[in-house]
C-alpha cells in the first residue's frame, strides 16, 4: 500500500468513527450544537495557555506576545464549555459537540496547538452515569473492551505506593526521589499538586489503560477544576471528576459539574491570582456564563470532553496524532 492511500485509508476510518459518534448520540436523544470559536470572555485555566485575536489587526497571537490588554482581545476558544453550558441553562437537557479547540504552545506526539474535541453534557446525571456514558461511547465507537474504573487514590497507592489524598510535600518528595523522577522547580515545591502531577504524568498514567480502557476516578478536590465535590470514606473530599485512559494516552476529560456560580467565581478568581504570580496574564472571567448559572440555574449534569484526534489515533493503531490529522501544524 502507497504512503498517500494509507494517509487516504487512515482519514475514511476517521470519517467512519466520526459517522459512528454523531449516530451514538442521535440514539440517545442528544442535539448537536455548535458555539462560537471566538468570544471577547474565556474561562481562565492555570495549565492551558489560549491563543488571543486582536480584532483591529485581524492576527492571532498567543496570550503575553501582543501588547493589547486581555480584556481588547477575542479569545479562540480550548474549549466549547462556557457556551454549551450557557445552553444548558437555557433549558436544553442533552447536548453535544463536535468542533475545533485551540490551545498555545502544545505541540507533539499527542498535541496540535488546533485539534477536535468532541464534548457533550446531559443534565440529571451525577459522576457515575457520565462515567457509564463515556464508556459506552468508547466501545461503541471504538470497538474498545469495556473500561476498568480505578480511584485516583488506589492508581497511586499501586503505582507509585503513596496515598495522594493524604501525603505531605514531603512524602511525596520522597515518593518522587524513590521513583528516580525529577522533582520539580524551586519555586513549586510547597504545591502538593505539582507534586501529584508530577507522579501522575511520570509513574501512574504510562501504567493506565494498558489491556483495556481505564477511567480513574475522585482526584483531589484541589484538582477539581470546575467539577463538584464530594466526601468519600474516613473524611476525605474529593473532586467527581473523571478521565479515561487507553494504552497510556489520556482521551477524555469529565466532571460531574459544578452548578453553584458564587464558588466556580472563586475558583477562576484563583487561578487569575495563579497565573499573575506566574508572570502571566490574568485572562477574562466568563461573566455571561456566571449570570447564566445564577439566574435561570445551571441544573445538575454531567459533562465530558474527549480528544477525537487521539482516539483515531488509537483505534487506527498509529503512534502520532499527526498521521490522523488532515494537515497537522509544522
Amino acid at each position: 500500500m502507497s504512503a498517500s492511500a494509507s494517509r487516504h485509508d487512515r482519514l475514511r476510518q476517521r470519517a467512519e468513527l466520526l459517522a459512528r459518534l454523531r449516530r451514538f448520540f442521535a440514539e440517545r436523544g442528544f442535539l448537536e450544537v455548535e458555539t462560537p470559536l471566538l468570544d471577547s470572555e474565556i474561562i481562565p485555566e492555570l495549565h492551558i495557555e489560549p491563543f488571543g485575536a486582536a480584532p483591529a489587526m485581524r492576527s492571532t497571537a498567543a496570550v503575553g506576545d501582543t501588547a493589547m490588554a486581555p480584556s481588547e482581545l477575542l479569545w479562540l476558544q480550548a474549549s466549547p464549555e462556557l457556551h454549551m453550558k450557557r445552553l444548558l441553562a437555557e433549558g436544553l437537557p442533552a447536548i453535544f459537540q463536535v468542533t475545533r479547540s485551540f490551545r498555545a504552545g502544545e505541540r507533539g506526539q499527542l498535541h496540535n496547538p488546533e485539534f477536535t474535541i468532541i464534548e457533550w453534557y446531559r443534565t440529571g446525571d451525577g459522576m457515575a452515569e457520565g462515567m457509564d456514558l463515556l464508556d459506552a461511547l468508547c466501545q461503541e465507537v471504538a470497538d474498545s473492551p469495556a473500561a476498568t474504573r480505578t480511584t485516583y487514590g488506589d492508581a497511586f497507592l499501586r503505582h507509585a505506593q503513596v496515598d495522594p489524598h493524604l501525603a505531605t510535600c514531603e512524602e511525596l518528595a520522597a515518593a518522587v526521589a524513590r521513583l528516580n523522577v525529577q522533582a520539580p522547580t524551586e519555586s513549586r515545591r510547597d504545591d502538593r499538586d505539582e507534586w501529584l502531577n508530577l507522579l501522575l504524568a511520570t509513574v501512574v498514567e504510562p501504567k493506565l489503560g494498558e489491556c483495556a480502557p481505564e477511567i480513574l476516578y475522585d482526584y483531589p478536590a484541589s484538582q477539581s477544576s470546575l467539577a463538584a465535590t464530594a466526601v468519600r470514606g474516613k473524611g476525605v473530599e474529593v473532586a467527581e471528576r473523571f478521565e479515561l485512559y487507553w494504552r497510556g494516552v489520556e482521551l477524555a476529560n469529565g466532571f460531574h459539574e459544578l452548578t453553584d456560580a458564587a464558588a466556580l467565581r472563586r475558583r477562576i478568581e484563583q487561578v487569575n491570582e495563579q497565573r499573575l504570580a506566574d508572570g502571566r496574564p490574568a485572562l477574562p472571567l466568563p461573566e455571561r456564563l456566571l449570570a447564566a448559572m445564577e439566574k435561570p440555574g445551571l441544573r445538575a449534569c454531567s459533562g465530558c470532553a474527549l480528544g477525537f484526534d487521539r482516539l483515531v489515533m488509537l483505534a487506527c493503531g498509529c503512534e502520532s496524532i499527526d498521521d490522523v490529522m488532515t494537515f497537522p501544524a509544522d
